[in-house]
């Protein structure tokens, strides 16, 4: 979840989930055996479509049943933040209103770096 969250640095507090999730809310939940912890985007009527803060990539049926908590708030060094502070919602609505503009960002960066690769190589 960068950049929100840093790996190895901020320590995040998940809570059970009531009902179903709503849009920005940031579920811990089963891939295969893996755990993943990404943003909703859209909620459909018997799933979510989820996308990670740093990924190009929006993930199609996550059912309620492979979610196992969500996330309600992040301590980053001696600062907490609640998820449903007005900043942090702010954070959110933005950072998933912008995902078109991040898309295209990211889409070129790999695309450049996959060529610096191949020119630096031979």
């Amino acid at each position: 979840m960068r950049p929100m969250l840093r790996e190895g640095r901020d320590t995040i507090l998940i809570s059970p989930v009531s009902g179903r999730l709503k849009k920005y809310d940031v579920p811990l939940y089963r891939r295969g055996e893996d755990y993943v912890l990404h943003r909703v985007v859209k909620v459909r009527a018997e799933d979510y479509v989820i996308c990670g803060d740093n990924c190009l990539r929006k993930e199609y049926g996550i059912t309620d049943g492979q979610v196992v908590g969500v996330l309600s708030g992040f301590r980053r060094g001696e600062k907490y933040v609640a998820i449903d502070s007005k900043r942090y919602r702010l954070y959110a609505r933005v950072w998933v209103a912008i995902y078109p503009i991040r898309f295209v960002f990211m889409y070129l960066r790999a695309i450049a770096v996959g060529c610096i690769h191949r020119i630096f190589k031979k």
